[in-house]
């Protein structure tokens, strides 16, 4: 049974003049605890947009949000109780800490609020700052986030996520602000720290690379819906639905042959061209106005502006057909009947 489940999440943003934007379109899902379920897709795709409603941080959203089988509470204790128990780690370090008050402010407030008292307050806390990799942990306490660096403010924030004990955590693409050495030493203590503590892991990232190493499951998502999902390897080495191929794709892999990268260079310059059509050379797309946006979310598959394999079809809604064992894509490519359904 799934510790969070999502079901049919919908958020619009307003806009100047009266309309709306959709960032996330009807997305479902569900994460068991001991589990990490990687979220990518490109910047803009509506990746923290489901992070921030998942984790009660914004109102102006439809759908449900369920805690062990029941209704996320959205006001007062009930509201209180259930971010106890779904924490977020986000991505700025720097930004999500206070930079007025010592790294034991930021970890004895929880602390507190979960009730104890203060006996015994300090050593709570620095076994918090120890479970995280941070020692000597009085000295750590005492510091402020300017005083340390990238990683370590980032295990802080860690640190104070896992204050309340949770059984969720939403993780925001929490190593793209820091260095690239120290990247895997913080997805390494998330692991550990899953395993040790049996969390439900949603882990956001464009990283595809990451994703497949440090997840059992893959949500990728493009323009606020979820266009494919499965096993990890399934998704990575396997990629199903156009968007996901070209993500795959833009990944750079020094194990592959530069006679194979070159033969994959000419078979997309090939799409390109016969989508342009008589004429010569490829021609770029058209600007996407607000109303084609609105009319492609409307009526059809919202990559098809962008795939080298739209057909007429993807004019219509696709269909979310299985290509393998718990494998979907979001695609008219892989539905049993295309022809059929475009005779119709």
């Amino acid at each position: 049974m799934s510790v969070l489940e999502l079901r049919d999440l919908v958020v619009d943003f307003r806009q100047r003049g009266g309309g709306r934007v959709r960032a996330v379109n009807h997305v479902s899902f569900g994460l068991k605890s001991g589990e990490t379920l990687a979220l990518v897709g490109e910047s803009g795709s509506g990746k923290s947009t489901v992070v921030r409603a998942v984790g009660q941080l914004m109102r102006s959203y439809t759908g449900t949000v369920l805690l062990d089988g029941k209704p996320a509470g959205r006001h007062g204790r009930a509201l209180r109780a259930y971010r106890r128990r779904v924490q977020l780690v986000f991505q700025d370090p720097f930004a999500s800490l206070n930079p007025m008050h010592s790294v034991r402010y930021h970890l004895a407030r929880p602390l507190l609020m979960l009730g104890g008292g203060r006996s015994g307050l300090d050593e709570r806390l620095h076994e918090l700052l120890r479970s995280v990799n941070l020692t000597p942990a009085e000295e750590i306490a005492r510091k402020f986030p300017h005083e340390l660096s990238g990683g370590q403010r980032q295990r802080v924030a860690i640190a104070r996520a896992l204050a309340s004990g949770p059984d969720v955590l939403l993780a925001d693409e929490p190593v793209s602000m820091l260095d690239v050495s120290i990247r895997l030493e913080i997805l390494n203590l998330l692991d550990r720290l899953k395993r040790e503590r049996n969390l439900a892991l949603l882990y956001v990232t464009h990283d595809l690379a990451t994703a497949r190493h440090f997840s059992a499951r893959i949500m990728v998502m493009y323009r606020g819906e979820i266009v494919e999902q499965g096993p990890s390897d399934e998704v990575i080495l396997r990629p199903s639905h156009p968007y996901t191929q070209l993500l795959a794709s833009a990944a750079p892999d020094p194990s592959v042959p530069r006679a194979e990268l070159a033969q994959a260079r000419r078979v997309r310059q090939a799409a390109r061209v016969a989508r342009a059509g008589p004429g010569g050379g490829a021609q770029p797309l058209a600007p996407l106005t607000a109303e084609r946006r609105e009319a492609i979310v409307d009526e059809g598959c919202h990559f098809r502006p962008r795939c080298p394999r739209a057909m007429d079809i993807c004019a219509t809604r696709p269909p979310d057909a299985s290509v393998g064992p718990e494998h979907r894509a979001l695609c008219w490519l892989h539905a049993s009947a295309p022809a059929a359904v475009a005779e119709q």
